[in-house]
């Protein structure tokens, strides 16, 4: 395990989710959140995972699958009502799979 690339990967997702989600909540009306937040929230999310792989100069595939797997068992938060905890969930298994999974080194797009 990489615990460097563990900890800077899950720093930069989270910065970069809560930066987007700032950006967003000041830009776009709730109601937007309400009718396309399914669509949205994973599509930014994934838009993250590219600025970690781009931040961190990790190959961007393994970045977006992690960030792919990562996302399921947040889903599961968001279901029951815990929006605020599942990117959060997300942000942990994201960190443990770049230290565990992605291959340090020169970004491969």
């Amino acid at each position: 395990m990489n615990f460097a690339l563990f900890w800077k990967s899950m720093l930069v997702q989270l910065v970069s989710v809560v930066v987007l989600f700032l950006l967003l909540r000041l830009l776009l009306p709730h109601s937007f959140f309400e009718d396309w937040g399914w669509l949205s929230g994973p599509v930014a999310w994934l838009l993250c995972a590219v600025i970690t792989s781009r931040v961190l100069k990790l190959p961007q595939w393994p970045v977006v699958l992690g960030a792919i797997l990562a996302g399921l068992p947040s889903v599961i938060f968001v279901l029951v009502g815990l929006h605020a905890v599942g990117p959060l969930v997300g942000v942990l298994f994201f960190g443990l799979w770049c230290g565990y999974r992605v291959p340090s080194g020169p970004s491969s797009h």
